[in-house]
This record gives C-alpha cells, sequence and structure tokens, in this order.
C-alpha cells in the first residue's frame, strides 16, 4: 500500500508540475492571476514563461524517473525540490504578498517532505527485502 500511496502523490506531482507549465506558457497573465501573483506589466509575461520552461523540466525528470519507478532518485527529488517553494515562500513574505501566496509556497514543502518520508518507507522496506 505504501508503495501505491507514493506512486499517487510524485503522480500527482508530476501532473501539477505539467499543467502549470504549459497554462504558464501559454497565458502568462491568467497563470499568475491563478497563483496570485498578478504580473504588474505583461512585460514580465517574460519571467512566467522562463517559470515555465523550469516548471516543464522539473516534471519531465520526475515523470521519467516515476516511469522508471526510480524511487530513490524521487525520495531525494522531493527532499531537494524543497528549495524552490521555500525560497518562493520567503520571497513572498519579503515581498508583503498575501499571506495565502506564502501558505500555499509552504504547503507544498510539506507535500514534499511527507512525499519524501512515504518514499523513503518504500526505499527502506525494499533495501530489507534485499538484505535478508
Amino acid at each position: 500500500m505504501p508503495r501505491k500511496i507514493g506512486i499517487v502523490l510524485v503522480l500527482l506531482m508530476t501532473l501539477l508540475q505539467a499543467f502549470y507549465a504549459v497554462y504558464a506558457y501559454v497565458d502568462p497573465a491568467g497563470f499568475s492571476v491563478l497563483r496570485d501573483t498578478d504580473l504588474t506589466s505583461l512585460a514580465d509575461a517574460d519571467w512566467v514563461r522562463i517559470y515555465a520552461s523550469r516548471t516543464l523540466f522539473i516534471a519531465l525528470v520526475v515523470g521519467l524517473l516515476l516511469y522508471l519507478r526510480n524511487l530513490k532518485a524521487l525520495m531525494y527529488v522531493a527532499v531537494f525540490g524543497a528549495v524552490m517553494p521555500i525560497t518562493d515562500a520567503w520571497l513572498a513574505f519579503q515581498a508583503a504578498a498575501p499571506m495565502n501566496v506564502v501558505v500555499k509556497h509552504l504547503a507544498t514543502v510539506v507535500y514534499l517532505f511527507v512525499t519524501s518520508a512515504v518514499l523513503m518507507r518504500i526505499v527502506r522496506h525494499a533495501d530489507d527485502l534485499k538484505t535478508t
């Protein structure tokens, strides 16, 4: 059961990142509204598209690792991936963004740590089976 939960958590993360990437590229202004970070100028849309390319890269790498069932690598990706939403939360807080924006980023951190913990349990169990 933990294996299915881990796979579903990673799959949801991958699908959300892919959706965000496509939406941010196709409609930067609409995406910024969705994320509660309205563009002050349409000229800033290029930065949203840069975000889209970064996010698409993440979705593709995580999707490939999931396809290959490399749960150990995904465990580390989940932990190390927390750097981005932690930084985003801090930047949003410093910019006096609405609290719900900061909380969304912090919720992402919690999601990543939960996913990593589930994957760690799966990986340890698999390692235990190999040594016995």
